[in-house]
């Protein structure tokens, strides 16, 4: 049964933003996700995404708000559809997704990478495959120009292959082109490194799988909600086999950096907010002192939710669930996506007024399928410390 999710109330005066991850195939959940926010009225005025997050997220600031959702559903549809097939062998659901794995590996994925041409391995080639075809696919599902205008704010990070450092590419501050796009979802040593004036960079999830931090400090800050959608989920089983390992393996070297990040952005901000309450309390001459004015500077007013949404099946998908690129599967993972966001819009936690002593509230939303028996599907990832002011 659908939840009945609330919309957005119209004197809600927060920001909205949205925060999406790196994960292959799995970023058809975030499609999913992003379908029940349009729905809801929860429109993002500034999307980030690394890698397959990056995709998503150029598609949904690259178009118009009527047409993001068929414009997601015609990308998923292209880069699912088969190379090649065996209709004649019975294969179960497990068996079929592993095929589509392995063809995944030998073919690549139409309109977004290839296998080399065998000429190529003469030489020293970088990387397994070529990602020539994922231009023409950005360029006929992105209007480059609509995305550059401002409506929404999109960044996009990846990383300096020669420095190791994180870059972020941002339409306020440069024009986005398929390149910066591109870079971001160039994860080696699958994909070959993008260059971009004279640099050249790969998949921003090689330093950290989520750009939240970038968009709660980014200077100067709005009070804002932002939906921070994960596709590997840190919680899982004890390992049975040594399929089952490499896919815990996966899911928690990707989970961790996301959830130490979101953890530090939330102390970080509490910690902001403190600070300008202390300051405001502090005698005129303590507050004049160099030392309260340094802190000062780091002080902020504003308050901010972050919501977190993961992608949690309700079987194991293997360590190949990243590159497991078949129709019916992303189709599952889509409909769970809107499922666990309508669910988490059916009880908006953020509506409740922050206790007056936060900056930030971390809320772990979904559930809508697959979950555990628990007193609310929302709930901070920390005690309130105080009754709702």
């Amino acid at each position: 049964m659908t939840a009945r999710f609330q919309t957005k109330p119209a004197d809600f005066d927060k920001k909205v933003g949205l925060v999406l991850q790196g994960g292959g195939a799995l970023g058809s959940y975030q499609a999913g996700v992003y379908k029940a926010l349009a729905e809801s009225g929860y429109h993002p005025d500034w999307i980030a995404g690394i890698s397959i997050g990056a995709i998503n997220g150029a598609i949904i600031a690259g178009n118009a708000p009527a047409e993001r959702v068929s414009q997601l559903r015609g990308f998923w549809e292209r880069v699912t559809a088969p190379t090649t097939s065996f209709p004649f062998l019975p294969f179960t659901e497990a068996a079929n997704r592993r095929w589509h794995a392995a063809s995944a590996l030998l073919f690549g994925r139409s309109g977004f990478f290839g296998p080399r041409p065998m000429t190529d391995w003469f030489g020293s080639p970088v990387s397994f495959y070529e990602t020539k075809a994922l231009r023409s696919t950005l360029e006929a599902f992105i209007d480059f120009d609509r995305l550059n205008a401002g409506d929404t704010r999109f960044s996009v990070a990846a990383a300096n292959v020669r420095t190791g450092d994180f870059a972020y590419f941002d339409s306020r501050e440069i024009t986005i082109q398929p390149e910066h796009v591109m870079a971001s979802a160039a994860l080696p040593p699958g994909f070959p490194p993008v260059e971009i004036d004279g640099e050249h960079y790969w998949d921003g999830g090689l330093v950290s799988n989520t750009p939240l931090q970038y968009v709660l400090d980014y200077v100067p800050r709005r009070s804002r909600l932002t939906f921070q959608v994960d596709v590997f989920n840190a919680e899982g089983p004890l390992p049975s086999d040594l399929e089952s390992a490499m896919e815990r393996e996966k899911d928690i070297r990707y989970s961790s950096r996301t959830r130490t990040a979101t953890d530090m952005a939330r102390v970080i901000h509490d910690v902001r907010h403190n600070i300008n309450d202390l300051i405001e309390r502090l005698p005129d001459d303590l507050r004049a002192s160099k030392e309260a004015q340094f802190l000062y500077e780091f002080g902020c007013v504003t308050r901010m939710d972050i919501v977190r949404l993961s992608y949690r099946p309700a079987e194991p998908q293997g360590q190949s669930k990243d590159y497991e690129f078949s129709a019916t599967t992303m189709a599952q993972r889509w409909d769970q996506g809107l499922l666990d966001a309508r669910a988490t819009l059916a009880e908006s936690p953020w509506l409740v007024p922050m206790p007056s002593e936060l900056g930030a509230r971390v809320f772990d939303g979904g559930w809508a399928t697959n979950a555990p028996a628990q007193t609310s599907l929302m709930a901070p990832s920390r005690p309130a410390a105080a009754e709702p002011g």
